[in-house]
């Protein structure tokens, strides 16, 4: 029964993330929930507090779901720690991120809904934080080039980037994007 729970649950904010991406903030409820997650009239309501517990673990879930796995960070550690393996990890992260659309459409949703609801702002703020702490660590243990600072630069850079990708797709082609990341890397990553 509990894993079934966890299961639901997951797809119910699994759900969540596509009416925050599809809809925006304003159109999740936790009847639209019900509804893209094809379970009776409810359902959702018995699972979250509020609609804010909802949001909040909308955003957590997109962070699990962009973890790479473990196959893929296998592959990282045993890559030469140098600038040409650098643009290849970027690449890979920005496509990654692009095949969810709709999880990194949803954090941008949550992140204009933090800005008028505290206590999602706080959440997302530790997440964020931590995650970016994370690259930094992650980083600076792999023995690429660069500094934290670098890190954070390409995290900001990137971010735009990722956002044109999938709100504006004809701005850059993709050949431009790959370009503009070994750019990126490039000049903000130093030896």
């Amino acid at each position: 029964m509990v894993r079934k729970n966890t299961e639901r649950r997951a797809a119910l904010v699994d759900a969540a993330i596509e009416v925050l991406a599809r809809e925006g903030a304003r159109g999740l409820t936790f009847r639209s929930v019900d509804v893209e997650a094809a379970v009776p009239p409810g359902t959702a309501s018995n699972y979250f507090d509020n609609r804010d517990d909802l949001l909040t673990q909308a955003g957590s879930r997109v962070y699990e779901r962009l973890q790479p796995d473990d196959a893929t960070l296998a592959r990282h550690r045993a890559s030469a720690p140098d600038r040409d393996t650098y643009v290849v990890l970027m690449r890979e992260l920005i496509a990654r991120i692009g095949a969810f659309r709709a999880g990194y459409l949803a954090l941008l949703e949550l992140r204009l809904e933090a800005t008028r609801r505290p206590e999602l702002r706080a959440v997302l703020t530790e997440r964020v934080r931590a995650d970016i702490d994370a690259n930094v660590a992650y980083h600076l243990a792999s023995g690429l080039p660069g500094d934290a600072t670098a890190v954070r630069l390409l995290y900001l850079a990137f971010n735009w980037l990722i956002v044109e990708q999938l709100t504006l797709p004809d701005v850059f082609s993709e050949a431009e994007r790959d370009e503009l990341v070994a750019a990126a890397v490039e000049r903000i990553v130093t030896p």
